[in-house]
């Protein structure tokens, strides 16, 4: 059995470990300050920070504060202590504090702040929240929810607002739209796509008349590559709560719809810390697959190469599809759609 006396350089080693958790606890909780963590599962909750000085007035739209977490499925939920669970670990923590006999007692002593368990942080992933810059775009959704009569919504950040650009005449790789008309021109769709949104403006957006209005049958949903690329970025399994959280708000919004739910794109360079957060989201997501209403799809090996790396002809800012990128997307996902749209299992 373990014990402070037994194993003085194990002493060192918590006090080093408990210290780092704290200290990273506060410089996270600092960037997440905007983000409430109240809600379900949640043991504590984040004062909001207050709203930046100018905002509209010295001529950048006004900031939409975060609004309460929403919930998650349980199968991507982040187990969460409750605050009589953490109570109770510190409490032991300090226990064995007092206990210790090691060369390292006084430095336990004198800094007894940095031996406490910190609660989890809020997830901003699952706060939702819109960039007020996209408000235009939000809008412009609106107006298309209106009208209705909409089969295939596809629903994401860039990679699937890119579809609309039309591109360069005398660059085919940037004609991203005659691709779309290529494979869906014959098909009632909508495109909800909001270059650089995250999973929590999706979840603002839905919950803000994106989710109203219209009832697709199919809803191909791409997200979350930005909660990892963009500050403050989320953790892998901070990501796959709020695309849990996007897929629970279609699900209600749309009862009667599919979700065709695509695992996040490779992106950045073989063995960097950016691609392994966003494609270690995919294996958590995964478990959202129902085989009824939710339907998980990876195409991610699709684009790659076979040393693992994104060739310029398909995304030669090792984020963005070119229109080569764009077939290989709708070729991978073109039987599952069809099936999808007849009621059938893909």
């Amino acid at each position: 059995m373990f014990s402070f006396r037994t194993f003085p350089s194990f002493a060192l080693r918590c006090l080093s470990l408990f210290g780092a958790l704290a200290l990273t606890s506060t410089a996270l909780r600092a960037a997440d300050a905007p983000v409430s963590s109240a809600g379900p599962g949640n043991a504590a909750a984040a004062t909001p920070a207050p709203a930046p000085r100018g905002g509209a007035r010295a001529g950048r739209p006004a900031a939409i504060p975060p609004g309460p977490p929403a919930p998650v499925p349980a199968a991507v939920a982040i187990p969460r202590p409750s605050a009589a669970q953490l109570a109770q670990m510190n409490a032991e923590l300090q226990k064995l504090v007092a206990s210790d006999r090691s060369p390292v007692k006084g430095l336990f002593d004198k800094f007894p702040a940095m031996l406490v368990i910190p609660p989890l942080r809020a997830n901003s992933a699952i706060a939702p929240q819109l960039n007020p810059g996209y408000m235009t775009k939000h809008n412009n959704n609106l107006e298309a929810a209106k009208q209705g009569d909409v089969d295939i919504l596809f629903m994401g950040d860039s990679i699937t607002d890119n579809w609309r650009s039309a591109g360069d005449p005398a660059n085919p790789a940037s004609q991203h739209k005659a691709v779309f008309d290529q494979y869906y021109g014959s098909l009632k769709t909508a495109n909800f796509g909001v270059g650089g949104d995250t999973t929590q403006g999706v979840l603002w957006r839905l919950m803000n008349g994106e989710g109203q209005g219209f009832q697709p049958k199919v809803v191909m949903l791409l997200i979350g590559t930005n909660n990892g690329g963009n500050a403050p970025t989320n953790t892998t399994a901070e990501i796959a709560e709020g695309v849990g959280a996007v897929v629970l708000e279609l699900r209600k919004d749309f009862p009667a719809a599919k979700i065709l739910l695509l695992g996040i794109f490779p992106r950045g360079d073989p063995g960097s810390d950016l691609r392994k957060t966003v494609l270690d989201v995919n294996p958590l997501i995964a478990k959202l697959d129902d085989r009824e209403h939710v339907f998980f799809m990876d195409i991610g090996d699709k684009f790659l190469d076979a040393g693992g790396n994104l060739a310029p002809d398909i995304m030669p800012d090792k984020l963005h599809p070119t229109a080569k990128g764009y077939v290989i997307w709708s070729e991978a996902v073109k039987e599952p759609l069809a099936k999808l749209l007849k009621g059938e299992t893909p």
